[in-house]
């Protein structure tokens, strides 16, 4: 018990064996997060510059955007630094705040997928009363309580995390995750066990209302031609992003919790930056190609900024 008090700092195994590969990874790693601030900031600054744009389906999908951004902010900038050194140490106060933007950007990913869903729903299902539904108010009323449900829930997770007394600082991986960090408990606590079954519970309510209202939107949908097309365009970047995300967390999640620790490390840190990587890259590219205003908005202003170049030449 007296190892309590002097744990200021965690250790981060998951990088123990990359010397050999320590600079390209770190090429390799910040080509990957240069490349999610370059999609995600084209599709949000599209989005508020672009005043035809200001639908509630494109504040929604900027939103989503801004919310990658929020979450791999957590995580690249450590991670890249740890690529670099000889030590992968973070400190106290540093894992927990980690933890607290990787598990909320998690939580409001699923809030805003759930409401991309019911836009959908209303807008294919009701589209006479949609835009006295969805209005701007609401739409910003929404999007404020989808965050701040997020927070709260792993806000609460977080600070029952952090009063546990600790008897140690080894966290086989290469972030920090609340999970992780009440293993380390010196006994068992409500934080490893209560607290996820709310956080999992909130998030598997928000798959369950977007499954719920897809098997609205394609009964609707199967009777009409043009509510097929408006499927088509819309829904299915939704569902793919929907789709993504979950799978990307459930090979991490059920990994970490019953998965061999004989699997090659790489392999292991791979499945642990996979949510990391994938949707905040395939999200804003996914919208970008499907949805048709946001394609020709991006399209024209790159071709725009050639035109002047080559004007000017």
């Amino acid at each position: 018990m007296d190892n309590v008090s002097i744990i200021t700092v965690f250790t981060l195994s998951g990088l123990s064996d990359i010397a050999n590969y320590r600079v390209i990874l770190f090429v390799l790693t910040l080509l990957c997060y240069c490349v999610i601030w370059l999609v995600n900031v084209t599709i949000i600054v599209t989005v508020i510059v672009d005043k035809k744009l200001h639908e509630p389906m494109y504040i929604f999908l900027c939103s989503l955007c801004f919310n990658g951004l929020y979450g791999t902010a957590a995580f690249y900038p450590k991670f890249l630094y740890d690529l670099l050194s000889t030590t992968h140490v973070i400190s106290y106060a540093g894992c927990f705040l980690q933890g607290f933007v990787l598990h909320s950007s998690v939580a409001a990913d699923f809030s805003l997928l759930a409401l991309m869903a019911y836009d959908r729903y209303v807008a294919i299902c009701r589209p006479l009363v949609y835009h006295s539904i969805m209005t701007k108010q609401r739409v910003c009323i929404l999007i404020f309580f989808a965050w701040i449900i997020a927070f709260y829930f792993l806000l609460m997770s977080t600070i029952t995390t952090a009063i546990l007394r600790l008897c140690g600082s080894h966290i086989p991986k290469i972030y920090c995750i609340n999970w992780l960090i009440a293993n380390l408990a010196c006994s068992a606590s409500v934080a490893k066990i209560v607290i996820p079954a709310f956080s999992y519970t909130f998030c598997f309510g928000n798959v369950c209302f977007v499954f719920w209202s897809y098997v609205h939107l394609i009964k609707t949908c199967q009777s009409s031609k043009e509510n097929m097309g408006k499927f088509m365009q819309t829904c299915v970047p939704h569902l793919f992003s929907l789709t993504v995300v979950v799978v990307s967390l459930l090979f991490d999640m059920l990994y970490m919790r019953f998965g061999s620790k004989q699997i090659a490390q790489s392999v292991q840190n791979f499945m642990a930056m996979e949510f990391l990587l994938i949707p905040p890259i395939m999200n804003p590219l996914m919208y970008g190609f499907k949805l048709t205003k946001i394609r020709k908005r991006v399209l024209n202003f790159i071709c725009g900024k050639s035109s002047a170049f080559r004007f000017k030449s």
